[in-house]
């Protein structure tokens, strides 16, 4: 029992030791006033219930004996009674302990500290003292802070006042000077100085102002001029001077002291405060030793700034003064020098003026000269011209019926009805085998000799007794199919009579309708060739007869066809206000009528009818055309094609209609560039009955008399434009008014070979083909093909470093493109397209080119779809059909009506009404079962959503079939679309565009 009751009174003893501690805790020094207070009442309260009998020992004071530290301990409660003196311990042995009365009472007294709380107190006790110890240098430091930004705000308050000072010193010294009579303002100081440059100059001069020197007295120069000055007055105003500098110095020097003693005390006081810090940093010290420093160096700056303005002020009393005569001859001087100055600039201003009027005069004179030598130059044209009109309206006056040149005859009519066939079987030629698909491409010029003509007319002849009174018959070929407007154009302007080739089998075509209003509108002569009679039905060939004798031959059924098939074209040719009827049937009334057209059956394979169709070209050109038909010496060319060949350059084919041409002459010829005058080097012709365009012998001349086909050779020929005239020099012609003719027919060429800045490159072998190809590119193309460059000839490396500069240009991939018709194209050329990107399309054909190129357009289109589908958002407004809920969620496939627009593969589809919720993705669309990439507004499909940011959206339960589903469009989703679907789009969708744009408020 007595150890248990020992552990507990232990267990109790630490309890009180913390209860102790707790009361030892902050705020301490009101804590431990109060315990100390309520150990002196307990013990004043035990001294009188116990110790009444004996007052002196009650009295006697209890702390007698003990240290400072112990008596703080005892005050805390905190003192053991081993740490008490001798002499209490002494009584306390002697001492019996008190019985408890309880709980309360004066028992319940505080039981002495133990070794672990004399060790917690003391580590406490070592806190509080430090923590005292670092409150304190805080202070300090604060105190040393504040001081330092006192000092700088001193600091600050001396600085303005020394500007404050610096001011008033400047203008006490400006009102000193004032009064002194010495204060220049900046202009009179500039005065000052320049008068002082002046006198320096004229003493250089040799002019001797106010010099004494003995070099001025041995000069021999004038005697000075005795001046008697003021001296009262100049002493006066020296000592002014004097007292002013004084009291100015006495300033300075009095202000520089009081800096000094403001530098002393501040270094003093720094000091004091350095030595009073504890712990201080050494630093500190350093700093007040800089700004003292800093202000040792500001009275030394000052003390400069007093150096100076003293040299200043030395410098202003050592300055020369001048007496008032020498001012008045300085001045006067300076005044002739002015004067002289101002004549001067005078004389260099009228010399200057003079000069100008000389050269204004010389401009005058050399414009009024150039003037004049226009005037001449015009005089001289006009003479020129009036001289050639004069010679053309003789020579017209000289014509006579006797005298007929050849009739220029064109053949023109729809591709494949077989024009060129035609000439072939008259010429006994093959040239339409060497046409590109049968299909003539250029211009070609035929001559037909008289001998000819009769040699294959002559067994028709011998019935109707011609007497063929023409020189021979030109006939040109002119292309067929729609791309050759301007050759068929040019040449039915040459021609005097037309050949229409009609297909019997199929009537009047495309192209056939075209050249009819083209001869109509031009008042052009012609005849109609029922071409292709031998594919009638049943029909037996009799070679190069008549038509008439072919037709005897042939069964009654094979000759009823034929009069039908013949009665439909005349039908057709009413149609078009054309009144016709076969040759043979027509009266002298119809023939003597320019409306009646003549029609003529013939066979181009088996050649009937070409003797009835020759003969009565010969006959027309003789009766009715004799009049435009005789010849003229005024000379008539015009340019048919401009072509290159191997071993004679760029050439010219021109059509010599009247006048005479001759090797030597010099020509004038229409260009791109402006007028060619060139010398003719050579004149070439095919051999009689073979076409210009047929590599053959050519036959050289002297001299052409038209109307023939002639090739030209010359310099400067390339750039000659196909459909100009040719003009040549006389000797009694003027240039100029030659060249102003020539090029007054230019304006529509211009236009036709105009190119645009972003377009593909057109290569052709002749001008016309050139002119066709983009006439075919620009109008007849939907949409049109934009050309950004042309040329004529062999495609070289520099033309595929020209085109490869639209690849270049975002967007114009298509366009680094060169069509090559009829053209070869260089190695080297090959190999810089393959390089660079370019694609060369080469063809014989035009339609074969245009399909090259448009194959490659789709090509390049389609890439692009594919690159912007993923962008692409159709427009689209869906409406979800609720009775076809096949899938909730994950993926969602639901039955849809498509509202309108276009629902596609791909499309996000949202909700406007709900925020612009997502709701996913179309994957797939059915419909019958069949998968389908898109659906059009009506269609009812079965759809496939996925949303694969978020899988838990569910039909029924974020949106049901209530809401609207809309394809989300974005900008970059609209300008894919304008850039690459446009066509897909109809006009409809479209506006859906435009309404969508508002609801997800696109701008």
């Amino acid at each position: 029992m007595g150890k248990k009751k020992g552990k507990k009174q232990a267990t109790a003893q630490d309890d009180d030791d913390w209860d102790v501690l707790n009361d030892l805790a902050p705020p301490p020094a009101p804590a431990a006033a109060a315990e100390v207070a309520s150990d002196k009442a307990t013990d004043a309260a035990a001294g009188a219930s116990g110790s009444t009998a004996a007052p002196v020992s009650a009295a006697k004071d209890p702390d007698e004996g003990l240290t400072a530290e112990q008596k703080a301990l005892k005050a805390a409660g905190l003192l053991d009674d081993d740490d008490e003196g001798p002499a209490e311990k002494k009584k306390k042995k002697k001492k019996k302990p008190a019985k408890k009365k309880g709980a309360g009472g004066d028992g319940d007294t505080k039981a002495p500290l133990t070794a672990k709380g004399r060790m917690i107190a003391e580590r406490l006790a070592k806190e509080k003292a430090e923590q005292d110890r670092i409150d304190e240098l805080n202070r300090i430091e604060e105190e040393r802070v504040a001081e330092i930004e006192r000092n700088e705000k001193e600091k600050e308050e001396e600085e303005k006042r020394k500007k404050e000072e610096k001011k008033a010193k400047q203008k006490a010294k400006i009102e000193a000077q004032k009064a002194a009579g010495t204060y220049m303002t900046k202009a009179q100081k500039q005065k000052a100085a320049l008068a002082q440059e002046r006198l320096a100059a004229m003493k250089k001069a040799g002019m001797i102002v106010g010099s004494n020197s003995s070099k001025d007295k041995e000069a021999g120069g004038p005697k000075k001029k005795v001046v008697y000055d003021n001296k009262k007055k100049n002493a006066e105003k020296k000592k002014k001077q004097e007292e002013a500098e004084k009291r100015k110095k006495q300033e300075e020097e009095e202000a520089r002291r009081k800096e000094e003693e403001e530098a002393e005390a501040a270094k003093q006081e720094a000091e004091a405060k350095q030595r009073a810090l504890l712990g201080g940093d050494s630093d500190v010290a350093e700093d007040w030793e800089d700004e003292a420093d800093e202000w040792d160096a500001d009275s030394d700056d000052d003390t400069k700034f007093d150096k100076l303005n003293d040299k200043l002020s030395n410098l202003t009393s050592d300055s020369p003064t001048f007496s008032d005569e020498e001012e008045e001859d300085t001045i006067g001087q300076e005044k002739a020098l002015e004067a002289e100055r101002l004549r001067k600039l005078g004389l260099e201003r009228k010399k200057r003026e003079e000069e100008e009027r000389k050269k204004m005069e010389e401009l005058s004179k050399l414009q009024e000269e150039a003037n004049l030598k226009e005037l001449m130059k015009e005089q001289i044209k006009v003479e020129g011209r009036k001289r050639r009109e004069e010679r053309e309206a003789a020579n017209i006056a000289a014509r006579s019926r006797d005298n007929l040149r050849c009739p220029i005859i064109v053949i023109m009519g729809h591709v494949d009805t077989g024009k060129t066939k035609l000439l072939d079987n008259i010429r006994r030629t093959n040239v339409q085998e060497g046409e590109a698909g049968g299909i003539t491409q250029q211009i070609g010029a035929t001559y037909f000799e008289p001998s000819t003509l009769l040699n294959r007319c002559k067994k028709l002849n011998d019935t109707e007794k011609l007497d063929l009174t023409l020189p021979g018959i030109l006939v040109i070929d002119t292309p067929g199919h729609e791309s050759f407007t301007n050759l068929r154009s040019r040449g039915s302007n040459l021609c005097d009579l037309a050949i229409l080739v009609v297909d019997l089998m199929h009537g009047l075509e495309q192209q056939t309708i075209e050249s009819l209003k083209m001869l109509r509108s031009k008042g052009t002569p012609f005849v109609v060739a029922l071409n292709k009679v031998d594919r009638c039905y049943n029909w037996k060939a009799c070679a190069n007869d008549p038509i008439r004798s072919a037709l005897a031959e042939q069964e009654e059924g094979t000759v009823q066809e034929f009069r039908s098939r013949a009665e439909e074209a005349k039908v057709q040719l009413a149609e078009q206000g054309v009144n016709s009827n076969i040759y043979w049937e027509m009266g002298d009334d119809d023939w003597q009528s320019s409306d009646f057209v003549p029609l003529v059956p013939t066979s181009a394979i088996s050649g009937e009818g070409v003797q009835d169709i020759l003969l009565l070209l010969c006959r027309m050109a003789q009766e009715k055309l004799w009049r435009q038909l005789m010849w003229c010496g005024n000379l008539q060319c015009t340019v048919l094609e401009v072509k290159a060949i191997e071993g004679l350059g760029m050439t010219v084919d021109v059509i010599v209609v009247n006048g005479t041409i001759r090797e030597g002459d010099k020509v004038v010829l229409c260009s791109m560039d402006g007028p060619v005058v060139s010398e003719i080097r050579g004149l070439l012709t095919p051999p009689p009955s073979r076409e210009m365009r047929v590599k053959s012998e050519y036959i050289h001349h002297k001299e052409i008399k038209g109307a023939l086909g002639v090739k030209l050779i010359g310099n400067g020929l390339e750039k000659v434009m196909a459909g100009t005239p040719i003009m040549v020099v006389g000797p009694d012609d003027e240039e100029e008014d030659i060249k102003a003719e020539v090029m007054s027919d230019l304006t529509s060429l211009t236009d036709s070979l105009s190119v645009d800045k972003k377009g593909v490159m057109v290569q052709a072998s002749t001008l016309g083909a050139l002119e066709a190809l983009l006439q075919f590119l620009r109008v007849e193309t939907k949409p049109p093909i934009p050309v950004s460059s042309v040329g004529i000839g062999t495609v070289y490396k520099k033309d595929v470093t020209k085109i490869s500069i639209m690849k270049e240009k975002a967007g114009f991939e298509e366009y680094a493109t060169i069509l090559a018709f009829d053209v070869p194209v260089d190695k080297d050329a090959r190999a810089a397209a393959e390089e660079n990107g370019v694609k060369i399309f080469t063809a014989d054909i035009i339609y074969h080119l245009f399909d090259h190129f448009t194959r490659y357009v789709e090509e390049i289109s389609e890439k692009r779809k594919q690159d912007a589908a993923a962008v692409a958002v159709f427009p689209a407004i869906v409406k979800i059909l609720p009775q076809h809920i096949f899938n909730q969620k994950d993926p969602i496939i639901v039955g849809m009506e498509v509202f309108d627009g276009i629902l596609k593969v791909g499309t996000p589809l949202c909700v406007p009404a709900l925020g612009g919720l997502h709701i996913g993705n179309v994957v797939s669309i059915e419909m019958n079962g069949k998968e389908q990439q898109t659906a059009r507004k009506g269609a009812s499909v079965a759809v496939k959503i996925v949303n694969e940011s978020n899988p838990t959206i569910t039909y029924g339960r974020q949106f049901d079939s209530t809401n609207m589903l809309y394809s989300t469009l974005t900008r970059q989703s609209i300008d894919a679309l304008k850039a690459n679907f446009k066509d897909t789009l109809e006009k409809s969708d479209w506006k859906l565009v435009v309404k969508l744009k508002k609801v997800f408020n696109i701008i």
